[in-house]
């Protein structure tokens, strides 16, 4: 078989078992087996393996150590403190832009509650969220890790993407933990944030974002400067986004 035409039926079976995975959390809130894919993806079981190592080398999904499916941004199937329950299915949000993302990106789900707490304060909040706009409330999101740092560590860096009452209990929280302050912005910022960045996912073919791309989106949903690699040397900065 000519080289390049097995790299394009291997990268055609990553593309179909990555639609797979991503319907497959939308629809039931978890990650599908790997009989599931392999059925959906129309291959095998070591295909579907394959498949996922890719997709995982191109940061489309996140996998543990075992090779079990932890993200597929923006759905989790671990506990990063944020749950999102629509009217039949109920996720985990991989962090608040994910969870703020959930209902912008299902075109069957009208609304969600997010739930969490503040990490400072054990505090508990709940949004009805949907893609109409953002919620009401006066909590801050406060993402500790710059867009540059993001897949260092990406589970480290979603469970700290998260919402707190006020700005003083994130102050708190910095001096609690021994944390430097990363970014911190209002519920509707971060709605903005959530509302498109995840557009076309579930079909195919998905192209992620450029990271000249990634940048322009922050800037035009307010999130700019060095965190989100659009400081002064943002023409050398490296924007890993999921």
């Amino acid at each position: 078989m000519d080289p390049h035409e097995d790299d394009g039926r291997l990268a055609a079976e990553a593309e179909r078992v990555r639609v797979a995975v991503y319907r497959g959390f939308a629809a039931a809130g978890v990650a599908p087996s790997r009989d599931e894919l392999a059925a959906a993806a129309a291959t095998n079981a070591a295909g579907v393996d394959r498949a996922l190592a890719t997709l995982a080398a191109e940061r489309h999904v996140v996998l543990d150590d075992a090779g079990r499916i932890v993200m597929a941004h923006p759905f989790a199937s671990i506990n990063l403190g944020f749950s999102v329950m629509g009217e039949r299915t109920l996720w985990w949000g991989g962090c608040a832009w994910d969870s703020f993302a959930i209902p912008n990106l299902l075109p069957d789900v009208d609304e969600v509650l997010v739930a969490t707490t503040c990490p400072a304060c054990g505090t508990p909040h709940a949004w009805v969220v949907d893609a109409e706009g953002p919620p009401a409330g006066d909590q801050v999101a406060h993402f500790l890790v710059p867009t540059a740092r993001i897949w260092d560590d990406v589970v480290h860096t979603c469970g700290h993407q998260r919402v707190f009452c006020d700005e003083r209990c994130v102050d708190d929280w910095l001096r609690a933990t021994g944390n430097a302050r990363g970014s911190v912005f209002d519920l509707a910022t971060l709605w903005r944030l959530a509302a498109h960045w995840y557009d076309g996912r579930l079909g195919s073919p998905y192209v992620r974002r450029e990271p000249s791309e990634a940048r322009a989106y922050f800037a035009e949903v307010g999130l700019t400067g060095a965190f989100w690699g659009l400081g002064a040397d943002a023409a050398s900065a490296r924007t890993d986004a999921r």
